[in-house]
């Protein structure tokens, strides 16, 4: 991502060039938690969604490497473009990684299919930057799996040089003035879920019946659509190549810093809340190392520089309270409540649903390809 904003935190912060241009230093940093070397040399895996940390491009603060120079362990950072892909690649046990970042219901599914540990919160000093209100969270209710790294909403983005009037409902995605202008999702959970909200039933509905009018719906939006889409929609939308895309809202900040055509708005049916959390997978290999790095990254600089980077809404306290966090008033990320749409959390669902709506958008594929 491509941040103006880092750019000034970094600067607010004195960890960029104004010391004659100087690389940041993990000694620029005011570090809180406690950190050793005795892994160094060691490799840490760690597997994240693309687009999804402060990388050093544009000015921002690298984190990794940041965290490589303060412990000597080799982070190996590998990315994916949603949630099924992650358990897909994980269940498959090829490989093994340390710190993973899923959403909400899918910690869920890991957690009953065992594949993740308890983490050990005594070892993490910064624990108390996270907010009490993302404790305890259902997919996690005694905190033994995750730590929340984000928050966040999905939303309606929309651009206003290709849209006639600005949108209120997830209906615009079936308008055909807009065919062949259409993005959605190109996940089961997030692309069924508009389909759900749009006729009026549960994300979490166990009833087969509501899981076929939802994919009916999906499958007479078919035709309008130009494409389905996961981190392809920044070029999309940045480059004014499509009309309207559903997406995380913390992305749409970064589409609109290259684009400021485009604009958004929660739906009125209502929108998907989620929670991202670093766990530890069952099978990792660098236990200790996994938790050192996750305590980094709850550091108020590392956080904040992440939080700005990244463009999503902070479950860290100690990011919310920083007074040179630029968006901590931005009404995306944090509406008043006032203006809070209505949210419903994606839970796991019972294996024999999940086969049913699996095989529903296969269907749904299949005849889109067609």
């Amino acid at each position: 991502m491509k941040k103006v904003l880092a750019l000034m935190l970094i600067c607010v912060m004195l960890l960029c060039c104004a010391c004659g241009g100087e690389k940041v230093s993990v000694e620029d940093l005011e570090l809180t938690g406690t950190y050793t070397k005795d892994l160094a040399g060691t490799t840490l895996n760690v597997f994240n969604w693309g687009e999804y940390i402060s990388d050093g491009s544009e000015g921002s603060l690298d984190v990794n490497a940041l965290f490589e120079e303060l412990t000597g362990i080799k982070v190996n950072y590998t990315t994916y473009d949603s949630n099924e892909a992650m358990y897909g690649k994980m269940a498959g046990g090829a490989v093994a990684y340390d710190v993973i970042i899923p959403s909400d219901y899918m910690i869920a599914r890991m957690i009953g299919e065992d594949m993740l540990q308890p983490i050990d919160i005594s070892k993490i000093d910064n624990y108390g930057n996270i907010d009490p209100a993302y404790h305890g969270q259902y997919f996690d209710p005694e905190d033994q799996y995750s730590v929340p790294y984000t928050v966040g909403m999905v939303g309606l983005i929309y651009n206003t040089e290709l849209v006639e009037e600005a949108p209120t409902s997830w209906s615009a995605m079936w308008d055909e003035r807009y065919a062949d202008d259409i993005l959605t999702f190109n996940n089961p959970r997030d692309a069924f879920a508009i389909a759900q909200f749009l006729i009026g039933v549960s994300l979490n509905t166990t009833d087969l019946t509501e899981w076929d009018a939802a994919a009916a719906k999906l499958k007479e939006q078919a035709p309008l659509l130009q494409g389905r889409v996961m981190d392809e929609v920044f070029n999309k939308m940045e480059g004014g190549n499509a009309a309207l895309a559903p997406y995380y809202a913390g992305d749409f900040l970064t589409m609109y810093d290259v684009n400021e055509d485009l604009a958004f708005v929660y739906p009125a049916e209502g929108t998907n809340i989620f929670v991202d959390s670093m766990c530890i997978p069952a099978n990792a290999q660098n236990y200790e190392a996994a938790l050192m790095y996750i305590n980094f990254m709850l550091e108020k600089e590392i956080a904040t520089a992440v939080a700005e980077y990244i463009c999503y809404a902070s479950p860290n306290l100690a990011v919310r309270n920083n007074p040179d966090y630029s968006l901590a008033d931005s009404e995306v990320l944090y509406p008043a409540a006032e203006d809070m749409p209505h949210t419903e959390y994606f839970h796991d669902l019972d294996p024999a649903v999940r086969s049913y709506y699996e095989k529903l958008w296969e269907e749904i594929l299949r005849e889109f390809a067609q």
